[in-house]
């Protein structure tokens, strides 16, 4: 099972994902992880930048084809739009979710004041994650779709009024469901 959690920066993958992975007993690849090494040693959205992630990217989905069949995978991204890189990366996603069936695609969402809130909390700072709530009025207001929209197990799930416990709990009971 691979349970990918697509949403814009702020509104609670990460903190989803460790609670969902707890409650099943699976594994996480977030895209911190991924995206941490490139960040540090190369200039953003570069050439060398989109080599680091697709690199550090297969690492991780090598990993994850090594892993028990039956233990549930949570990625975490943001991917969304008609970019020609992150067309590539969702696809690359696709394949190994085809390769460990279910493939399941959470859009996590909040409400923008919400996601401001939560995108300039002090504890993003900590974790190298973006805090411009800016960034969150321009994803609500102008919004690119996030890719997933045509994949047959998709839940569209709106955080505002949960805890990341509580989300956790929904997705696993949906997840249980497909």
């Amino acid at each position: 099972m691979i349970i990918v959690l697509n949403g814009y920066p702020g509104v609670g993958k990460l903190a989803i994902g460790s609670e969902l992975i707890e409650l099943m007993g699976g594994r996480m690849l977030d895209i911190h992880s991924v995206y941490n090494v490139a960040f540090a040693l190369t200039e953003f959205k570069s050439p060398e930048f989109v080599e680091t992630v697709e690199q550090i990217e297969s690492i991780g989905h090598d990993l994850i084809r090594k892993l028990p069949p039956e233990q549930p995978v949570v990625l975490t991204t943001v991917l969304a739009g008609e970019d020609e890189r992150a067309g590539r990366e969702w696809d690359r996603i696709v394949k190994l979710g085809y390769e460990r069936p279910p493939f399941l695609v959470v859009h996590v969402s909040c409400e923008l004041e919400e996601n401001k809130r939560r995108i300039a909390s002090e504890d993003r700072a900590m974790k190298r994650k973006l805090r411009d709530p800016e960034v969150a009025v321009r994803n609500q207001t102008g919004p690119v779709p996030l890719l997933g929209l045509d994949e047959d197990h998709l839940l569209k799930l709106d955080t505002t009024d949960m805890t990341p416990v509580e989300a956790a709990q929904a997705i696993s009971a949906w997840a249980s469901q497909n």
